[in-house]
């Protein structure tokens, strides 16, 4: 399971009356660690940066799992993204890149196949 979800939360969306701040809330309680890069690149963007990328490998298996949930999900990346307006990329298993809407070209070159192979990393193979 990806998240670890409150009964009460299961009720909202089964009445469709869950919001994406109530989602983004069960999604930090889940995984604090993938929380944490967001947090990161929020605050970059915030600071008035235009791209902003975290590369940290994950300290052990669990935040591994956490932010490759995280990666995998649309519904996550998209409630992160409507919320803050940017769009979200990750290449190979732990580069997350955060990037404002003017940012096209650097969003391009982040998700091309040429970044793709410059990013690989022998100790990456098995993440």
């Amino acid at each position: 399971m990806s998240l670890t979800v409150p009964e009460e939360l299961v009720r909202k969306a089964q009445a469709g009356a869950m919001t994406d701040d109530e989602f983004l809330a069960c999604v930090q309680n889940s995984l604090p660690y993938a929380w944490s890069v967001v947090e990161r690149l929020v605050k970059q963007y915030e600071s008035g940066a235009t791209v902003a990328e975290d590369g940290s490998v994950p300290p052990d298996d669990q935040a591994w799992g956490e932010l490759l949930r995280f990666a995998a999900s649309d519904s996550m990346r998209g409630a992160v993204e409507r919320k803050y307006g940017v769009r979200l990329a990750f290449q190979n298993c732990c580069k997350t890149g955060l990037f404002a809407p003017s940012a096209v070209k650097e969003y391009e070159e982040f998700v091309s196949p040429r970044a793709q192979i410059l990013n690989q990393k022998p100790e990456l193979i098995n993440c």
